[in-house]
């Protein structure tokens, strides 16, 4: 039996899981405390909050394109840098604003800049681990994640306890500041060169937003985001339902929660070893989907009539661990898929695009997630999961679209550039 390295690779795949780590750690305290510091520090209304932070991330789904385009065009690196130091300071400036306009412009800052983030640190990577272990490093990288905003969220829940302005304060210096801490530890990567523009079949280097012209991938975008409705789902569909529906305790919620991050950090590299290719890539992505389905029927037994607190406390922890491995599944699909049809020379403009995908899902997630779980109960859930179903059994044709097309470019490049005198 081949071991799982517990770490990644040394080198740039281990000091990338690094500056995941350091960022993932303040994430994880903002996300447990940012409701509760906007309402009671900053004063703010809890729907003007909604409000700013959807206005905020629909600003950072636009601009992650271009942004993801600057990195391939200027340098990921410097650019990865950058936009940390933005991020760093955006959440600088939330200890001082105290009305909506400023609170909205520093959500739109922050945003943008954590959007601008992950493509270019996308492009780092793309340009430093060579392709057929990136799927592995981004597995490593993923346990990072959730094992940071695990400990992240422990912290907050120390901030959540004291329940003090100093607390919450605390937890946002410590998050600036691990952005801070995050841009020292990507400049000890190496330069990746910029990419200069290349030749395509249309005849140019691509326009901004020249991925929109993509039909493939922009389907497969689509896709991709109503497979990522997981994510509001573990957020707030699910916490909605066990309040609302079920006669299971509230303290789950976080029960789950934790369940979910742990699973990630300890099982993601394992979930992710097999998938080496666009073919075991969708195979993943539509066992994840089969997995989603039935972790969803399995979910809506809790919410049924008559099912005591014992029974329903079991089906949602069952609910839960089918839902991590189709999660895992799912991840691990999804990120050799964007990077397989990514061209050479513009990962960071497709995976500023690819990732417009998790906003367009936390943007459009909540209501619908409150429309089908809460408002329909049991049959939500099923009509729920069989959207996960279709759309991972969608993504084959559109990926198999995608590779014609890319063949089809390649040829008519080789044969204009052979025309040339």
């Amino acid at each position: 039996m081949p071991t799982i390295r517990v770490l990644p690779p040394a080198g740039p795949p281990r000091v990338l899981a690094l500056a995941q780590l350091v960022n993932s750690l303040g994430d994880g305290a903002f996300y447990v405390t940012s409701a509760l510091f906007f309402t009671h520090v900053v004063g703010l209304a809890p729907a003007r909050v909604g409000l700013g932070l959807t206005l905020a991330w629909a600003v950072g789904s636009v601009v992650g394109v271009p942004l993801g385009r600057l990195a391939d065009r200027r340098g990921p690196r410097g650019t990865a840098v950058l936009l940390a130091l933005a991020t760093s300071a955006a959440v600088g400036s939330f200890l001082v604003v105290r009305s909506f306009w400023p609170f909205l412009a520093a959500a739109c800052l922050y945003a943008a800049a954590q959007s601008g983030l992950a493509a270019a640190r996308q492009a780092l990577l793309a340009g430093l681990v060579a392709k057929e272990e990136r799927t592995g490093v981004l597995a490593h990288l993923q346990s990072t994640l959730n094992a940071g905003l695990a400990i992240g969220a422990g912290m907050g829940g120390l901030a959540l306890y004291s329940g003090s302005r100093a607390g919450y304060l605390t937890v946002f210096a410590l998050d600036a500041v691990s952005f801070l801490v995050c841009a020292l530890v990507l400049r000890r990567l190496p330069a990746v060169e910029p990419v200069a523009a290349e030749p395509t079949a249309q005849g140019s280097g691509g326009p901004a937003l020249g991925v929109l012209r993509d039909r493939p991938y922009t389907l497969i975008t689509l896709l991709n985001a109503v497979l990522l409705l997981r994510m509001p789902l573990l957020s707030l569909g699910i916490p909605l339902w066990i309040s609302e529906r079920t006669q299971a305790p509230a303290w789950l919620v976080s029960a789950l929660f934790v369940l979910n991050t742990l699973a990630v950090a300890a099982f993601q590299v394992r979930a992710a070893r097999g998938v080496t290719s666009l073919g075991t890539a969708v195979g993943a992505v539509r066992r994840s989907g089969v997995i989603m389905l039935v972790s969803c029927a399995v979910t809506a037994v809790s919410g049924v009539a008559g099912v005591p607190v014992w029974a329903a406390v079991a089906v949602l922890v069952a609910g839960a661990v089918l839902y991590v491995a189709g999660e895992m599944l799912h991840s691990a699909g999804s990120w050799q898929i964007s990077f397989d049809l990514a061209p050479d020379g513009r990962t960071g403009e497709y995976q500023g695009f690819f990732g417009t995908g998790v906003t367009v899902a936390r943007t459009a997630g909540p209501l619908l997630l409150t429309a089908l779980l809460v408002t329909w109960g049991v049959p939500g859930w099923l009509l729920l999961g069989g959207l996960f179903a279709a759309a991972s059994y969608g993504l084959g044709p559109a990926v198999r679209w995608a590779e014609r097309n890319r063949r089809t470019e390649h040829a008519a490049t080789l044969m204009r550039l052979s025309s040339r005198p």
